[in-house]
């Protein structure tokens, strides 16, 4: 919505065009009468002090010649007849030196200083102030004999220039005063019989009495303006008629309406109760949803662990079979009395070496069902405690050995070995699982190996964690719903779509943190995940 144009007064514009007006014309004016007359003027004060300098150039020279200084300043001295003249100085050369000759002083000046250094300076008229400086050469023939200085005042012309602009400025107040008035009465002239317009307008709309019309205008101008209203005013009343007969068509038709809204409304009602009850079972269904997805998960890892598990179990049970089939042999031959050293010294050797297998197995076994109790135990604990960040991925990967092993995986962990957080250290690996899950099933499909890179760093309060992998990506028309649940390229192949969606609500609801994603089709996926921690 555009902001109200501020109002202006019409007097105001018609005063100040008025003034603008006869300012221009003032103006050009006083530009004319300075370049037609105080230019010319000027020009012409200079050339008369020329031409006088020229004159007593000429005069000076048969002084000069028979250096007759004081009768030359004798003669000079008719130049108190003239008030213009300020002073003249006369210059001959003497030796080939420019040397004073005689001068003329206007009464009462004082002694002006010499001008022989600069006395090729006023060979053009200077104009500086209120005079006027000029110099002229005293020629013999081809000969220079020496040169006149003649300092002419103009205060006559600056008179006449300042009383011509005293004259100029009255005219233009007494035209800008004139002019005004007119504008006034202009103003009054065109306004007068638009203010009756507009009390007219007002009482129409007051008392809403469109049968009203204009008086007929003196102005051809205004008399349009009136037609066009009487027009508007009939056209009006026309329609208010019309307006009133449809008002009762209207209000039986919103009677009606309002009965069929009553009736859609309950209708609605009764719907709106139904879609509610329905959402609150979907709800239900997704939380359901999303706790399988989380069941399916453990139950994944303990099928693997399960699985890898019974190897070093079962290679322990074979190496004690053997063990006790060697110990049977041995017993069997020390009662016969037929015991060998060969034999005793071969089943110790083989003894030591089964019993070094039934030890790493075993220690193996139980690294794993440590792990996965680790892992499980904190999965299923949303407390805050104090852990070993180094210590948490590698359970996570340790109990992800099964999968890991479906394709050759590199994962690449840069994380400082003594980073200590307080946190909640379920959410967190699950979401690493799910992520670590989502690259093997979904990134690296149709890939002979992949490379996956955890970085973590710690961020004043906040834990910053950036994953990546070199998988192929995902395509542009699913990653703005990526999160969303039920999302997965995998319908149909057993893919849920929950595992970024339960990633999503861990990072934002149980870690208080927030997610980012970015993915080029063909060049992996990045998630940087921030959550504030406890740093230890």
């Amino acid at each position: 919505m555009r902001p109200a144009e501020q109002v202006k007064s019409l007097r105001l514009k018609f005063v100040w065009q008025s003034a603008a007006l006869v300012t221009i014309a003032f103006v050009i004016l006083q530009m004319s009468v300075s370049y037609l007359v105080f230019d010319e003027r000027q020009n012409e004060v200079a050339a008369e002090a020329k031409a006088h300098t020229k004159i007593i150039a000429s005069t000076s020279l048969p002084y000069i010649k028979d250096n007759d200084f004081n009768g030359f300043k004798k003669s000079l001295s008719n130049l108190q007849t003239i008030s213009s003249f300020n002073y003249v100085h006369v210059y001959h050369y003497q030796n080939d030196n420019l040397e004073f000759f005689t001068s003329y002083n206007k009464q009462g000046f004082p002694a002006l200083a010499k001008k022989i250094a600069t006395i090729d300076q006023y060979l053009t008229p200077k104009l500086t102030d209120n005079i006027i400086e000029i110099s002229y050469p005293i020629n013999d023939g081809t000969d220079l004999m020496g040169y006149v200085y003649v300092q002419v005042s103009t205060e006559t012309y600056h008179k006449l220039k300042n009383n011509l602009q005293i004259t100029l400025i009255i005219v233009y107040v007494l035209m800008l005063v004139m002019s005004i008035l007119v504008s006034i009465r202009a103003y009054q002239s065109l306004t007068n019989p638009i203010n009756q317009l507009v009390l007219t307008t007002k009482e129409v709309s007051q008392k809403r009495g469109y049968h009203q019309r204009y008086d007929t205008a003196h102005y051809l101008e205004l008399q349009v303006l009136v037609k066009a209203l009487n027009t508007m005013m009939a056209r009006t009343e026309r329609f208010i008629e019309k307006q009133e007969s449809t008002e009762q068509e209207v209000l039986k038709l919103n009677q009606e309406l309002e009965d069929k809204v009553n009736q859609r409304t309950e209708a609605l009602k009764e719907s709106n109760q139904e879609l509610l009850s329905t959402l609150e079972k979907l709800h239900q269904f997704q939380g359901q949803l999303v706790e399988s997805e989380k069941m399916a998960s453990l139950g994944d890892m303990v099928a693997g662990v399960a699985h890898e598990v019974n190897t070093p179990i079962g290679l322990g049970v074979t190496a004690s079979t053997l063990l006790s089939d060697r110990l049977d042999e041995i017993k069997s031959a020390y009662e016969a009395k037929t015991l060998k050293s060969s034999q005793l010294k071969r089943f110790l050797e083989e003894g030591e070496e089964n019993v070094g297998i039934i030890y790493r197995n075993l220690n193996r076994a139980a690294d794993l069902i440590s792990s996965f109790k680790k892992v499980a135990v904190d999965q299923s604990s949303e407390e805050d405690r104090a852990f070993k960040m180094t210590e948490l991925i590698d359970e996570v990967i340790l109990s992800l050995a099964p999968q890991l092993k479906l394709k050759p995986v590199v994962i690449d962990i840069d994380c400082p070995d003594d980073l200590v957080i307080v946190s909640k250290p379920g959410p967190l690996n699950q979401i690493l699982i799910n992520l670590i899950v989502n690259s093997i099933i979904h990134g690296f499909e149709n890939q002979e190996q992949g490379t996956i890179n955890i970085k973590v760093m710690p961020l004043s309060g906040q834990l910053n964690i950036v994953y990546q992998d070199d998988g192929k990506g995902v395509s542009s028309d699913l990653k703005h719903k990526i999160f969303d649940p039920f999302i997965t390229t995998k319908r149909g192949e057993g893919g849920s779509g929950l595992g970024l969606h339960l990633v999503y609500n861990l990072i934002t609801q149980g870690l208080n943190g927030h997610i980012l994603f970015e993915s080029e089709e063909g060049q992996g996926v990045q998630f940087e995940i921030n959550f504030p921690v406890i740093i230890e």
